[in-house]
Order: structure tokens, then C-alpha cells, then sequence
């Protein structure tokens, strides 16, 4: 194409966009080796085509009106101007920023007003750095905070107001602690409780109210405790009884088959 074309085509291009596009912008440059990019009219993809194409123009695009060009410009200018953008009035644009800062510049965003920011901080931050984040005011960064927190400071979240964040306590508090949750009064809790307890701590458990408790206890109590169990409530908690009662006598019956019948098979040697 020759130079009158090229003309003619950037000037077509820059009278069909609107104001802000990224193509008037770079009407300074030498136009002819950068992609037509349009604010007004180009998905957020481009953006980011554009500047992985010319990473050297992503520095002049950092105070753009338009906040999909700050984000995308953000991934690939210099660190160095990044510090800034924490302070953007957009979500994308910090987030873009701080993903790409040493770990203490994510520690600034741990109250960022958006949640989306905050859960991004917490799935990467670990330990005490996350400690302030136990408190947030979202259910579901606390729920990332629980999965992601060290196991002693899961006793601070106990008395969590969300049932899903206490689930996740009660999957993974240390054993000891367990006894504490037994009482949560969500039903989902109690029973995650109780798979985790030992077949002798939920010996108190076989009369209690929940159903699907006293199923869990039948299941793993020891037998000689399962006798008290058999006129349960609940059809399904007596069934279980019965088959483990069951089980357990025809095991007995065999084994003292073995007993009585190893003498005998000494005395023939």
C-alpha cells in the first residue's frame, strides 16, 4: 500500500471512531505498524491484544478515561508507575495492578472497598497476613480466609455468622476444638462435627436431638455401646443398629469357632 493509501485509511479510521479511541491517541506514533483499536467500539480483549502487541505504549495509557484501557495497559507497563493505580476508582485497574506488585502492596487492598478485590487478595494471601481479613464484612472472603488461614487461628471463627464459613472451620479445626462446634446451631456443622469425631466421643452423641447424628454414631460407636440404640426413633438409626448387632454377633460366632477348634487341630499334630 502506498503512503497516499495509508493516509487516506488512518484518516478514514480516526474520523469513523469517537473521542477517546486509542487510535486517535497514537496518531503521533507511526500509526501504520499499530492495530486499530477503538474504545468506544472494541471489546476488552482487544485491549489487551493491543498492548501485548506494544508493550512500550502501555505506560501512556495509565490515567485512559476508559477503565478497560487502564486494566489492560496495567499488565504490561512498568512496575514502577504501578503503585499508583492501587488508588484507581476502578476495581479492575487495582486489581491489575496489585496482581503485578511485591506481595506487601497486596496487604494495602485487604479493605478495598470492592469484594471482588478482597477475595482475590485473601485466595493469595496465607497465614497471619490474613488474619485482619477474618472480620471482613463478606461472607464469602471470610469463606476463602477459613480455607486459607492457619489452623490455630480457626478458633476466631467459631462464632462465625455465616454457616458455610463454619463448615469450613469444622473441616479443619484441630481435633480438640471439635467438642465446641457440637452445639452449632446449624444442622450441616453438627454433622461435619461429628465424621470428624473419634467412635469414643461420639458415645454421648447417640441420643441426640438430630437424626442424622445419632446415624453417624450408629455407625461408628463401638458395639457393646449400640444395645441402648435399638429402640431409636428413627427407622433408619434402628435398622443400622440391628445390622451392625448383626454383623458384630456373626463375627463374634467365628471367631470363637477358631478358639474352640485350635486345640483340637494341635492335639492332631
Amino acid at each position: 500500500m502506498t503512503d497516499n493509501s495509508n493516509d487516506a485509511a488512518s484518516q478514514m479510521s480516526q474520523e469513523a471512531c469517537g473521542e477517546g479511541c486509542v487510535y486517535r491517541e497514537l496518531a503521533v506514533e507511526d500509526i501504520s505498524r499499530h492495530e486499530h483499536i477503538c474504545v468506544q467500539r472494541s471489546l476488552a480483549s482487544r485491549f489487551e491484544q493491543f498492548f501485548k502487541a506494544n508493550p512500550g505504549l502501555a505506560n501512556k495509557f495509565l490515567t485512559h478515561s476508559y477503565f478497560e484501557v487502564r486494566a489492560a495497559a496495567a499488565r504490561y507497563a512498568d512496575v514502577f508507575y504501578l503503585t499508583a493505580l492501587l488508588n484507581d476508582a476502578d476495581e479492575s485497574v487495582r486489581w491489575s495492578a496489585a496482581s503485578r506488585l511485591p506481595q506487601r502492596f497486596l496487604l494495602r487492598l485487604r479493605t478495598d472497598p470492592h469484594r471482588e478485590v478482597r477475595i482475590r487478595i485473601a485466595s493469595h494471601l496465607e497465614g497471619e497476613e490474613l488474619a485482619p481479613m477474618m472480620s471482613d464484612p463478606d461472607y464469602f472472603v471470610r469463606q476463602v480466609v477459613a480455607h486459607r488461614i492457619g489452623v490455630p487461628q480457626l478458633k476466631h471463627l467459631m462464632d462465625d455468622p455465616d454457616p458455610e464459613v463454619r463448615q469450613i472451620v469444622a473441616k479443619r479445626i484441630a481435633v480438640e476444638w471439635l467438642p465446641d462446634l457440637m452445639d452449632d446451631p446449624d444442622a450441616a456443622v453438627r454433622l461435619t462435627v461429628a465424621e470428624r469425631l473419634t467412635p469414643t466421643q461420639l458415645l454421648p452423641l447417640r441420643f441426640h436431638t438430630d437424626f442424622r447424628i445419632r446415624y453417624e454414631a450408629a455407625g461408628r460407636v463401638p458395639l457393646s455401646a449400640l444395645e441402648a440404640m435399638r429402640k431409636d426413633e428413627d427407622p433408619m438409626v434402628r435398622e443400622l443398629v440391628e445390622a451392625r448387632l448383626t454383623t458384630g454377633r456373626a463375627s463374634s460366632d467365628g471367631e470363637h469357632v477358631l478358639i474352640e477348634m485350635h486345640p483340637a487341630t494341635r492335639k492332631g499334630r
